[in-house]
């Protein structure tokens, strides 16, 4: 396989009061995904669902991330998603930060021939 990256997108979101790592991460991947419409596939005569999708979700605490529930955002493609330590917790005078996270999008196609 000659998988060759085509574009990369970033967001960013947040969960002001309830401290919700995968919704933080849900309006961060929406953000990302609402900047452009992805239509790499039909340009390279290929179908959308042969999009190789990488996600990079960036919070304080990665595994409080449900990585099903992003991959579901996502209408076609082949999807990954890895929660990685980042974003930022803002503390708030209640105890409860407000999470920010942040997304990376890269989105691939094989190609073919040569890598």
């Amino acid at each position: 396989m000659a998988r060759k990256r085509l574009l990369t997108e970033f967001g960013m979101g947040s969960s002001l009061r309830r401290q919700d790592y995968t919704e933080a991460a849900t309006r961060a991947l929406k953000d990302a995904l609402w900047h452009n419409s992805i239509n790499l596939a039909e340009l390279f005569g290929k179908d959308k669902s042969a999009m190789i999708i990488d996600v990079e979700v960036g919070v304080q605490a990665p595994d409080q991330v449900d990585t099903d529930a992003l991959k579901s955002v996502f209408p076609y493609g082949q999807i990954s998603v890895t929660a990685v330590q980042g974003g930022l917790d803002v503390p708030r005078p209640d105890g409860n930060p407000t999470v920010i996270a942040n997304v990376a999008i890269s989105v691939s196609l094989d190609l073919g021939g040569a890598p």
